[in-house]
């Protein structure tokens, strides 16, 4: 479990490819301060298992699965990355539950300066819309942001200036491939009514106010 809120940037030293799976190799120096082999560390919004450590990175392998529904694949040496390591049970939670188990796959359709904010709008995979709210929450490559914009195609968030110096979503461009998480209460609250009035009428906004969720 995560919360969003990005610890660490680090650089991808090697990657070991095979067919469908990847063996990373990340130079990092916050997430090394108490590491163990089997550690959970969320890189752009993924989780992995440490599976070797130095002074200096950490090792972690991308099975088939994570290879064919994340954008890990794209990764090349020299790429920074959003780190996190796994959410401590003592520490403040900063973000919101966060599990690293990425939905979907999206692509900047645009970046936007005003004032201090950077308003970046990123396109969405067929079928997470209905897990979108205005205002809600969403992890972007790892990243806990509130959304500002829905439509039926894409999202919006607004980066204050501390998330576009502490992570790496305003150093992507337009066409560049983002992790997409959507909100766990909304996936599950999703998933309860979808298999309790599916077979009627499916899951419509009317639904979902008649049950007290908008």
């Amino acid at each position: 479990m995560f919360t969003g809120i990005i610890e660490e940037i680090g650089t991808v030293e090697r990657i070991v490819r095979g067919g469908k799976s990847l063996q990373l190799t990340i130079a990092a120096k916050t997430m090394l301060t108490d590491v163990k082999l089997g550690d959970s560390i969320s890189v752009n919004g993924v989780c992995l298992t440490v599976t070797a450590f130095t002074k200096t990175n950490f090792a972690a392998d991308v099975m088939p699965e994570t290879f064919k529904s994340t954008a890990l694949a794209s990764l090349t040496p020299g790429t920074r990355v959003n780190l996190e390591r796994a959410m401590a049970a003592n520490g403040r939670f900063g973000g919101h539950f966060v599990s690293g188990h990425v939905d979907g796959v999206g692509h900047i359709v645009s970046k936007k300066q005003e004032e201090n904010a950077l308003y970046v709008t990123i396109s969405y995979p067929e079928g997470l819309g209905r897990y979108f709210l205005y205002k809600g929450s969403i992890a972007l490559d790892g990243t806990s942001l509130t959304l500002f914009g829905v439509t039926d195609n894409d999202v919006t968030v607004s980066l204050i200036p501390h998330t576009r110096d502490e992570t790496i979503l305003a150093s992507k461009g337009v066409g560049d491939a983002v992790n997409i998480e959507c909100d766990m209460l909304a996936k599950y609250v999703g998933n309860m009514l979808e298999k309790k009035e599916a077979p009627k009428r499916g899951v419509t906004m009317d639904l979902l106010k008649e049950n007290g969720y908008l």
